[in-house]
């Protein structure tokens, strides 16, 4: 099976580190991005299954990003991160057409299995639109 690419958008240049070699590890192809701009830069010249996007950014924040993901790239399945007891914020994501959203801090096993559920979810619909 091949490796699952995903795309991870977080303004705090430690966590994306953490976060990567964590992935990583886990057989996942981890791309980072330090924010809004440049997530959507880095899309319009490179495929993944899966975009782990942060919600608080300055710059465009991510519901922003989230929408113009939806317009542009609609392969691409999005899960929401979200600061602790911001539920509402992730609700919101999801009405825009995230997948899902995780709350901070988070275990890295949900996060993978998170992942894992985005990866297939997206498989499905192409597969469906091929049809």
């Amino acid at each position: 099976m091949a490796r699952i690419r995903v795309l991870v958008v977080d303004d705090e240049p430690d966590f994306l580190k953490l976060i990567q070699r964590r992935l990583a590890k886990r057989n996942v192809e981890v791309f980072v991005a330090g924010g809004g701009q440049q997530a959507l830069d880095f899309l319009s010249s490179n495929g993944v299954d899966v975009v782990i996007l942060d919600v608080k950014m300055p710059g465009l924040n991510g519901i922003d990003v989230l929408k113009e993901i939806r317009k542009r790239f609609r392969g691409v399945e999005v899960i929401m991160l979200t600061g602790h007891g911001s539920m509402q914020t992730g609700i919101e994501g999801i009405s825009h057409g995230a997948y899902d959203y995780i709350l901070k801090p988070f275990s890295i096993d949900d996060l993978l299995e998170r992942i894992r559920e985005a990866h297939e979810h997206g498989a499905l619909k192409r597969e469906a639109r091929r049809s």
